[in-house]
Protein backbone atom coordinates (compact mmCIF):
# COMPACT_ATOMS: atom_id res chain seq x y z
CA UNK A 1 0.00 0.00 0.00
CA UNK A 2 2.89 2.22 0.16
CA UNK A 3 3.39 2.07 -3.40
CA UNK A 4 -0.53 3.65 -4.59
CA UNK A 5 1.48 6.25 -6.89
CA UNK A 6 -0.26 5.83 -10.04
CA UNK A 7 -2.06 3.07 -9.38
CA UNK A 8 -5.72 3.40 -10.63
CA UNK A 9 -8.04 2.55 -7.61
CA UNK A 10 -12.06 2.70 -7.67
CA UNK A 11 -13.91 4.18 -4.58
CA UNK A 12 -17.28 2.50 -4.57
CA UNK A 13 -19.40 4.77 -2.60
CA UNK A 14 -19.51 8.35 -2.51
CA UNK A 15 -20.71 9.77 1.27
CA UNK A 16 -18.86 10.85 4.28
CA UNK A 17 -16.43 7.65 3.69
CA UNK A 18 -16.04 7.77 0.07
CA UNK A 19 -15.25 11.19 -0.28
CA UNK A 20 -12.44 10.87 2.62
CA UNK A 21 -10.80 8.06 0.74
CA UNK A 22 -10.53 9.87 -2.71
CA UNK A 23 -8.60 12.42 -0.43
CA UNK A 24 -6.59 9.74 0.83
CA UNK A 25 -5.88 8.26 -2.95
CA UNK A 26 -5.05 11.67 -4.78
CA UNK A 27 -2.63 12.74 -1.59
CA UNK A 28 -0.82 9.69 -2.37
CA UNK A 29 -0.49 10.19 -6.07
CA UNK A 30 -2.90 7.73 -6.76
CA UNK A 31 -5.42 7.83 -10.08
CA UNK A 32 -9.04 7.90 -8.87
CA UNK A 33 -12.50 7.03 -10.07
CA UNK A 34 -15.79 7.20 -7.94
CA UNK A 35 -18.53 5.77 -8.63
CA UNK A 36 -21.94 5.70 -6.93
CA UNK A 37 -25.56 4.75 -7.77
CA UNK A 38 -26.64 8.42 -6.98
CA UNK A 39 -25.36 10.60 -9.09
CA UNK A 40 -25.95 13.33 -7.35
CA UNK A 41 -23.60 12.01 -4.59
CA UNK A 42 -21.15 12.51 -6.75
CA UNK A 43 -21.35 16.30 -7.30
CA UNK A 44 -19.25 17.60 -3.82
CA UNK A 45 -15.95 15.83 -5.92
CA UNK A 46 -16.36 17.71 -8.86
CA UNK A 47 -12.98 19.42 -9.08
CA UNK A 48 -11.01 16.82 -7.23
CA UNK A 49 -9.17 15.41 -9.92
CA UNK A 50 -11.11 12.31 -9.41
CA UNK A 51 -12.69 10.64 -12.24
CA UNK A 52 -16.61 10.44 -11.78
CA UNK A 53 -19.10 7.99 -13.25
CA UNK A 54 -22.29 6.93 -12.20
CA UNK A 55 -23.30 3.38 -11.55
CA UNK A 56 -20.64 1.72 -12.60
CA UNK A 57 -21.44 -2.22 -12.77
CA UNK A 58 -18.03 -3.31 -14.04
CA UNK A 59 -14.42 -1.52 -12.75
CA UNK A 60 -12.77 0.01 -15.80
CA UNK A 61 -9.57 -2.21 -17.12
CA UNK A 62 -6.79 -0.95 -15.50
CA UNK A 63 -8.16 -0.50 -11.95
CA UNK A 64 -5.87 -2.96 -9.65
CA UNK A 65 -7.69 -2.14 -6.17
CA UNK A 66 -11.43 -1.03 -5.21
CA UNK A 67 -11.97 0.47 -2.07
CA UNK A 68 -15.79 0.47 -1.01
CA UNK A 69 -18.04 2.27 1.28
CA UNK A 70 -18.98 -0.39 4.25
CA UNK A 71 -22.81 -0.72 3.56
CA UNK A 72 -22.07 -2.05 -0.09
CA UNK A 73 -22.71 -6.16 -0.06
CA UNK A 74 -20.00 -8.02 -1.57
CA UNK A 75 -23.06 -9.53 -3.95
CA UNK A 76 -23.10 -6.36 -5.33
CA UNK A 77 -22.63 -6.25 -9.26
CA UNK A 78 -19.70 -4.07 -8.91
CA UNK A 79 -17.71 -5.85 -6.21
CA UNK A 80 -18.63 -9.00 -7.13
CA UNK A 81 -17.22 -8.62 -11.00
CA UNK A 82 -14.17 -6.61 -9.23
CA UNK A 83 -13.75 -10.01 -7.32
CA UNK A 84 -14.66 -12.31 -10.31
CA UNK A 85 -11.26 -9.87 -12.29
CA UNK A 86 -8.95 -10.98 -9.18
CA UNK A 87 -9.32 -7.18 -8.15
CA UNK A 88 -9.02 -6.94 -4.22
CA UNK A 89 -11.84 -5.23 -2.96
CA UNK A 90 -11.17 -3.80 0.93
CA UNK A 91 -13.06 -1.03 2.97
CA UNK A 92 -11.81 2.40 4.39
CA UNK A 93 -11.04 1.16 8.02
CA UNK A 94 -8.28 -1.36 5.80
CA UNK A 95 -6.85 1.49 3.48
CA UNK A 96 -6.57 3.27 6.74
CA UNK A 97 -4.17 0.23 8.39
CA UNK A 98 -2.80 -0.48 5.36
CA UNK A 99 -1.16 3.11 4.88
CA UNK A 100 0.10 3.80 8.65
CA UNK A 101 2.24 1.04 8.38
CA UNK A 102 5.39 1.64 11.12
CA UNK A 103 3.73 5.18 12.13
CA UNK A 104 -0.17 3.53 13.30
CA UNK A 105 -1.33 4.91 15.98
CA UNK A 106 -2.86 2.69 18.62
CA UNK A 107 -5.80 1.30 18.02
CA UNK A 108 -8.19 0.65 20.68
CA UNK A 109 -11.44 -1.28 18.81
CA UNK A 110 -15.38 -1.68 19.78
CA UNK A 111 -18.13 -3.65 18.37
CA UNK A 112 -20.80 -5.42 19.57
CA UNK A 113 -24.43 -5.69 18.32
CA UNK A 114 -25.57 -2.69 20.93
CA UNK A 115 -23.35 -0.15 22.74
CA UNK A 116 -20.70 0.35 20.39
CA UNK A 117 -21.19 4.26 20.22
CA UNK A 118 -21.73 4.87 24.05
CA UNK A 119 -18.65 2.67 24.79
CA UNK A 120 -16.33 4.50 22.22
CA UNK A 121 -17.57 8.27 23.25
CA UNK A 122 -16.73 7.00 26.75
CA UNK A 123 -13.50 5.46 25.96
CA UNK A 124 -12.23 8.75 24.07
CA UNK A 125 -13.27 10.63 27.44
CA UNK A 126 -11.19 8.56 29.66
CA UNK A 127 -8.58 9.11 27.28
CA UNK A 128 -8.45 12.56 27.27
CA UNK A 129 -8.97 11.89 30.51
CA UNK A 130 -5.05 10.33 30.76
CA UNK A 131 -4.22 13.38 28.75
CA UNK A 132 -3.75 11.84 25.79
CA UNK A 133 -4.46 12.64 22.24
CA UNK A 134 -7.36 10.71 21.16
CA UNK A 135 -10.23 10.51 18.97
CA UNK A 136 -13.07 8.41 18.36
CA UNK A 137 -13.83 7.90 14.50
CA UNK A 138 -14.65 4.70 12.09
CA UNK A 139 -18.61 4.02 12.47
CA UNK A 140 -18.69 7.52 14.64
CA UNK A 141 -17.16 10.58 14.34
CA UNK A 142 -14.23 10.97 11.35
CA UNK A 143 -13.35 8.39 8.96
CA UNK A 144 -9.98 6.74 10.46
CA UNK A 145 -8.63 7.60 7.27
CA UNK A 146 -8.76 11.25 8.77
CA UNK A 147 -7.72 10.85 12.65
CA UNK A 148 -4.40 8.89 11.35
CA UNK A 149 -1.73 11.68 13.03
CA UNK A 150 -3.43 11.08 16.72
CA UNK A 151 -2.15 9.29 19.27
CA UNK A 152 -4.47 6.69 20.13
CA UNK A 153 -7.46 5.84 18.22
CA UNK A 154 -11.22 4.91 19.59
CA UNK A 155 -12.35 3.12 16.89
CA UNK A 156 -15.62 2.11 16.29
CA UNK A 157 -16.55 -0.45 14.14
CA UNK A 158 -19.75 -1.92 12.47
CA UNK A 159 -19.87 -5.40 10.78
CA UNK A 160 -19.58 -4.10 7.40
CA UNK A 161 -16.51 -2.40 8.26
CA UNK A 162 -15.25 -5.42 9.61
CA UNK A 163 -15.92 -7.48 6.87
CA UNK A 164 -13.71 -4.92 4.25
CA UNK A 165 -10.68 -5.48 6.64
CA UNK A 166 -9.10 -8.31 6.42
CA UNK A 167 -5.54 -7.43 8.07
CA UNK A 168 -6.79 -5.24 11.06
CA UNK A 169 -5.64 -6.67 14.30
CA UNK A 170 -5.93 -3.47 17.12
CA UNK A 171 -4.04 -3.35 20.00
CA UNK A 172 -7.26 -3.81 22.41
CA UNK A 173 -10.70 -4.95 20.68
CA UNK A 174 -13.84 -5.79 22.86
CA UNK A 175 -16.52 -7.46 21.37
CA UNK A 176 -19.56 -6.34 23.56
CA UNK A 177 -22.44 -8.51 22.69
CA UNK A 178 -23.92 -10.60 19.77
CA UNK A 179 -27.86 -10.71 18.98
CA UNK A 180 -29.47 -11.49 15.52
CA UNK A 181 -28.56 -7.65 13.49
CA UNK A 182 -28.14 -7.28 9.63
CA UNK A 183 -28.55 -10.73 8.71
CA UNK A 184 -30.01 -8.86 5.22
CA UNK A 185 -26.63 -8.43 4.61
CA UNK A 186 -24.54 -11.07 6.34
CA UNK A 187 -26.61 -13.87 5.45
CA UNK A 188 -26.66 -15.88 8.66
CA UNK A 189 -25.88 -14.77 12.63
CA UNK A 190 -22.66 -17.24 12.17
CA UNK A 191 -21.27 -14.86 9.26
CA UNK A 192 -22.38 -11.97 11.01
CA UNK A 193 -20.39 -13.01 14.92
CA UNK A 194 -17.17 -14.15 12.60
CA UNK A 195 -17.33 -10.29 11.23
CA UNK A 196 -17.56 -8.90 14.80
CA UNK A 197 -14.99 -11.49 16.32
CA UNK A 198 -12.05 -10.27 13.76
CA UNK A 199 -11.72 -7.35 16.87
CA UNK A 200 -10.69 -10.11 19.17
CA UNK A 201 -7.12 -11.24 16.91
CA UNK A 202 -5.10 -8.57 17.86
CA UNK A 203 -3.22 -8.81 20.97
CA UNK A 204 -5.15 -8.12 23.63
CA UNK A 205 -9.29 -9.88 23.24
CA UNK A 206 -11.77 -7.96 25.46
CA UNK A 207 -15.39 -9.65 25.72
CA UNK A 208 -18.70 -9.38 27.03
CA UNK A 209 -18.85 -12.45 28.96
CA UNK A 210 -22.01 -12.29 30.55
CA UNK A 211 -23.05 -13.09 26.51
CA UNK A 212 -22.52 -16.62 25.61
CA UNK A 213 -22.28 -16.09 22.46
CA UNK A 214 -19.79 -13.70 23.28
CA UNK A 215 -17.96 -15.85 26.07
CA UNK A 216 -17.70 -18.51 23.53
CA UNK A 217 -15.82 -16.17 20.79
CA UNK A 218 -13.16 -14.55 23.22
CA UNK A 219 -12.61 -18.17 24.52
CA UNK A 220 -11.52 -19.13 20.88
CA UNK A 221 -10.25 -16.37 20.09
CA UNK A 222 -6.29 -16.18 19.16
CA UNK A 223 -5.47 -13.54 20.96
CA UNK A 224 -2.37 -14.12 23.60
CA UNK A 225 -4.36 -12.30 26.55
CA UNK A 226 -8.12 -12.52 26.98
CA UNK A 227 -10.17 -10.51 29.38
CA UNK A 228 -13.63 -10.62 30.65
CA UNK A 229 -16.05 -8.08 31.52
CA UNK A 230 -19.27 -8.86 33.50
CA UNK A 231 -21.90 -7.13 35.82
CA UNK A 232 -20.90 -9.54 38.32
CA UNK A 233 -18.19 -9.72 40.98
CA UNK A 234 -14.87 -10.10 38.48
CA UNK A 235 -12.84 -12.86 38.72
CA UNK A 236 -9.39 -12.69 38.18
CA UNK A 237 -8.41 -11.53 34.63
CA UNK A 238 -11.65 -10.01 34.55
CA UNK A 239 -13.32 -6.40 35.37
CA UNK A 240 -16.89 -6.22 36.82
CA UNK A 241 -19.20 -4.84 39.88
CA UNK A 242 -18.50 -5.03 43.01
CA UNK A 243 -21.02 -3.55 45.39
CA UNK A 244 -21.17 0.63 43.82
CA UNK A 245 -17.80 0.37 42.28
CA UNK A 246 -16.67 -1.07 38.88
CA UNK A 247 -13.05 -3.12 39.82
CA UNK A 248 -10.27 -4.12 37.95
CA UNK A 249 -8.76 -7.44 38.48
CA UNK A 250 -6.94 -7.98 34.90
CA UNK A 251 -4.88 -5.28 34.77
CA UNK A 252 -4.46 -5.11 38.68
CA UNK A 253 -4.51 -7.41 41.38
CA UNK A 254 -8.11 -5.98 42.97
CA UNK A 255 -8.60 -1.86 41.69
CA UNK A 256 -11.79 0.18 42.16
CA UNK A 257 -11.77 2.35 38.99
CA UNK A 258 -15.06 4.13 39.60
CA UNK A 259 -18.34 4.33 41.68
CA UNK A 260 -20.94 2.77 39.62
CA UNK A 261 -23.18 6.29 40.62
CA UNK A 262 -20.89 8.19 37.92
CA UNK A 263 -21.70 6.19 35.20
CA UNK A 264 -24.45 7.69 32.85
CA UNK A 265 -26.58 6.09 31.29
CA UNK A 266 -27.78 4.62 34.18
CA UNK A 267 -28.31 0.89 34.63
CA UNK A 268 -27.27 -2.32 33.06
CA UNK A 269 -26.39 -1.57 29.30
CA UNK A 270 -24.14 1.62 30.32
CA UNK A 271 -22.38 -0.15 33.05
CA UNK A 272 -21.05 -2.54 30.74
CA UNK A 273 -20.25 -0.17 28.40
CA UNK A 274 -17.98 1.69 31.21
CA UNK A 275 -16.40 -1.88 31.85
CA UNK A 276 -15.81 -2.21 28.20
CA UNK A 277 -14.15 1.20 27.92
CA UNK A 278 -12.27 1.17 30.83
CA UNK A 279 -10.81 -1.96 30.14
CA UNK A 280 -9.86 -0.69 26.76
CA UNK A 281 -7.94 1.82 28.42
CA UNK A 282 -6.64 -0.47 30.74
CA UNK A 283 -4.96 -2.32 28.53
CA UNK A 284 -3.46 1.42 26.73
CA UNK A 285 -2.23 1.84 30.58
CA UNK A 286 -4.48 4.18 31.67
CA UNK A 287 -4.57 4.85 36.02
CA UNK A 288 -7.63 4.44 37.18
CA UNK A 289 -7.92 7.75 38.15
CA UNK A 290 -8.49 9.27 34.77
CA UNK A 291 -10.96 6.01 34.37
CA UNK A 292 -13.17 7.81 37.21
CA UNK A 293 -12.96 11.04 35.45
CA UNK A 294 -13.95 10.35 32.35
CA UNK A 295 -16.54 8.49 33.36
CA UNK A 296 -17.05 11.83 35.41
CA UNK A 297 -16.95 13.57 32.75
CA UNK A 298 -19.24 11.62 29.84
CA UNK A 299 -22.02 13.06 28.45
CA UNK A 300 -24.23 10.55 26.80
CA UNK A 301 -25.30 11.08 23.16
CA UNK A 302 -28.58 11.98 21.65
CA UNK A 303 -31.18 9.32 20.87
CA UNK A 304 -30.41 6.91 23.61
CA UNK A 305 -32.38 6.14 26.25
CA UNK A 306 -33.19 10.96 26.32
CA UNK A 307 -36.14 12.16 28.03
CA UNK A 308 -37.85 14.42 26.33
CA UNK A 309 -40.53 15.66 28.65
CA UNK A 310 -42.50 14.76 31.80
CA UNK A 311 -46.59 16.14 32.04
CA UNK A 312 -49.19 15.00 33.61
CA UNK A 313 -47.50 11.59 35.18
CA UNK A 314 -46.11 10.41 31.67
CA UNK A 315 -42.49 10.17 30.92
CA UNK A 316 -41.70 10.21 27.33
CA UNK A 317 -38.26 8.99 26.17
CA UNK A 318 -36.65 8.99 23.02
CA UNK A 319 -34.56 5.48 22.40
CA UNK A 320 -34.30 5.46 18.55
CA UNK A 321 -31.24 4.41 18.57
CA UNK A 322 -32.63 1.39 20.04
CA UNK A 323 -32.33 -0.25 15.89
CA UNK A 324 -32.48 -3.86 16.55
CA UNK A 325 -34.94 -6.41 19.22
CA UNK A 326 -31.86 -6.68 21.22
CA UNK A 327 -31.24 -3.19 22.11
CA UNK A 328 -35.40 -2.88 22.59
CA UNK A 329 -35.38 -5.63 25.19
CA UNK A 330 -32.49 -3.25 26.95
CA UNK A 331 -34.50 -0.28 26.58
CA UNK A 332 -37.54 -1.79 27.71
CA UNK A 333 -36.12 -3.46 30.61
CA UNK A 334 -35.69 0.18 32.47
CA UNK A 335 -39.12 0.94 33.11
CA UNK A 336 -42.13 -0.76 34.70
CA UNK A 337 -45.42 0.08 32.31
CA UNK A 338 -44.42 1.15 29.41
CA UNK A 339 -46.69 2.21 25.80
CA UNK A 340 -44.03 0.96 23.61
CA UNK A 341 -43.43 2.64 19.67
CA UNK A 342 -41.94 0.38 17.55
CA UNK A 343 -41.71 -0.18 13.95
CA UNK A 344 -39.09 0.16 10.99
CA UNK A 345 -36.84 -2.09 9.28
CA UNK A 346 -36.05 -5.54 11.40
CA UNK A 347 -33.51 -6.60 8.35
CA UNK A 348 -34.49 -10.55 9.07
CA UNK A 349 -33.86 -9.99 12.93
CA UNK A 350 -36.83 -12.29 14.50
CA UNK A 351 -38.74 -10.09 17.76
CA UNK A 352 -40.41 -13.30 19.22
CA UNK A 353 -37.87 -13.49 22.22
CA UNK A 354 -38.31 -9.78 23.09
CA UNK A 355 -41.60 -9.48 22.86
CA UNK A 356 -42.38 -12.63 25.01
CA UNK A 357 -39.92 -11.08 27.48
CA UNK A 358 -41.53 -7.30 27.61
CA UNK A 359 -45.43 -8.81 27.31
CA UNK A 360 -46.12 -8.39 31.45
CA UNK A 361 -44.33 -4.22 30.93
CA UNK A 362 -46.84 -3.62 27.77
CA UNK A 363 -49.59 -1.09 28.24
CA UNK A 364 -49.99 -0.81 24.45
CA UNK A 365 -48.18 -0.50 21.40
CA UNK A 366 -48.02 2.07 18.76
CA UNK A 367 -46.65 0.60 15.21
CA UNK A 368 -45.79 1.83 12.45
CA UNK A 369 -42.99 1.14 9.48
CA UNK A 370 -42.14 -1.64 6.98
CA UNK A 371 -42.51 -4.72 9.29
CA UNK A 372 -44.78 -3.67 11.84
CA UNK A 373 -47.04 -6.28 10.63
CA UNK A 374 -43.71 -8.66 11.91
CA UNK A 375 -43.99 -6.86 15.34
CA UNK A 376 -47.72 -7.20 15.29
CA UNK A 377 -47.75 -10.81 14.74
CA UNK A 378 -46.03 -11.37 17.39
CA UNK A 379 -47.78 -9.60 19.85
CA UNK A 380 -50.82 -11.62 18.80
CA UNK A 381 -48.94 -14.56 20.09
CA UNK A 382 -47.34 -13.28 23.27
CA UNK A 383 -49.08 -10.64 24.09
CA UNK A 384 -52.99 -11.12 23.21
CA UNK A 385 -54.19 -8.83 25.74
CA UNK A 386 -52.18 -5.83 24.99
CA UNK A 387 -53.65 -2.79 23.04
CA UNK A 388 -52.03 -2.73 19.90
CA UNK A 389 -52.85 0.47 16.86
CA UNK A 390 -51.16 1.60 13.80
CA UNK A 391 -49.76 4.19 12.11
CA UNK A 392 -49.94 3.93 8.53
CA UNK A 393 -49.07 6.90 7.16
CA UNK A 394 -45.05 6.67 5.69
CA UNK A 395 -43.38 9.83 5.54
CA UNK A 396 -41.74 11.52 9.36
CA UNK A 397 -45.08 13.43 9.91
CA UNK A 398 -46.67 9.74 10.68
CA UNK A 399 -44.56 10.32 14.22
CA UNK A 400 -47.16 13.33 15.22
CA UNK A 401 -50.11 10.86 14.66
CA UNK A 402 -47.88 8.27 16.47
CA UNK A 403 -47.28 10.70 19.66
CA UNK A 404 -51.31 11.55 19.31
CA UNK A 405 -52.20 7.66 19.50
CA UNK A 406 -49.47 7.22 22.25
CA UNK A 407 -50.43 9.90 24.48
CA UNK A 408 -54.61 8.49 24.19
CA UNK A 409 -53.22 4.95 25.52
CA UNK A 410 -50.83 6.24 28.45
CA UNK A 411 -51.77 6.54 32.15
CA UNK A 412 -49.96 8.41 34.83
CA UNK A 413 -47.14 6.35 35.74
CA UNK A 414 -46.53 5.40 32.05
CA UNK A 415 -43.37 5.34 30.06
CA UNK A 416 -43.83 6.57 26.24
CA UNK A 417 -41.18 4.58 24.72
CA UNK A 418 -39.85 4.85 20.94
CA UNK A 419 -37.35 1.86 21.20
CA UNK A 420 -38.50 0.82 17.52
CA UNK A 421 -36.57 -2.64 17.40
CA UNK A 422 -35.59 -1.52 13.85
CA UNK A 423 -33.48 0.16 11.45
CA UNK A 424 -35.51 3.97 10.12
CA UNK A 425 -34.73 3.91 6.87
CA UNK A 426 -38.62 2.87 5.21
CA UNK A 427 -39.61 6.26 6.87
CA UNK A 428 -36.44 8.68 7.84
CA UNK A 429 -33.20 9.41 7.23
CA UNK A 430 -31.59 7.56 10.06
CA UNK A 431 -32.15 7.05 13.65
CA UNK A 432 -31.46 10.42 14.45
CA UNK A 433 -34.06 12.14 12.07
CA UNK A 434 -36.55 9.62 13.60
CA UNK A 435 -35.69 10.55 17.16
CA UNK A 436 -36.03 14.08 16.52
CA UNK A 437 -39.23 13.92 14.52
CA UNK A 438 -40.51 12.17 17.79
CA UNK A 439 -39.20 14.81 19.95
CA UNK A 440 -40.87 17.25 18.10
CA UNK A 441 -44.01 15.98 17.99
CA UNK A 442 -43.87 14.98 21.70
CA UNK A 443 -43.06 18.90 22.49
CA UNK A 444 -45.60 19.89 19.73
CA UNK A 445 -48.27 17.73 21.34
CA UNK A 446 -47.61 18.86 24.99
CA UNK A 447 -47.17 22.38 24.22
CA UNK A 448 -44.16 22.29 25.23
CA UNK A 449 -40.83 24.89 24.36
CA UNK A 450 -38.43 22.33 23.48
Amino acid sequence: MTELEGRHVLVAGAGVTGRAVVSTLLAAGAKVTVTDGAADRLTPLAGTGAELVAGLTEPPADVSLVVTSPGWRPTAPLLAAASAGGIEVIGEVELAWRLSGANRPAWLVVTGTNGKTTTVTMLESILRAAGLDAVACGNVGLPVVEAMRREVLAVELSSFQLHWSPSVRPDAGVLLNIAEDHLDWHGSLAAYAQAKAQVLTGPIAVGGVDDPYVARLLAESPAPRKIGITLGEPAPGQLGVRGDWLVDRAFAPDEPLAETAVVRPAGPPGLTDALAAAALARAHGVPASAVAQGLRDFQPGAHRAVTVAESGGVTWINDSKATNPHAAAASLRAHERVVWLAGGLLKGASVEELVAEAADRLAGVVLFGADREVIAAALARHAPDVPVRHVVAGDDGAMTTVVGVASAMARPGDVVLLAPAAASMDMFTDYGHRGRAFAEAVHAHLGLTP
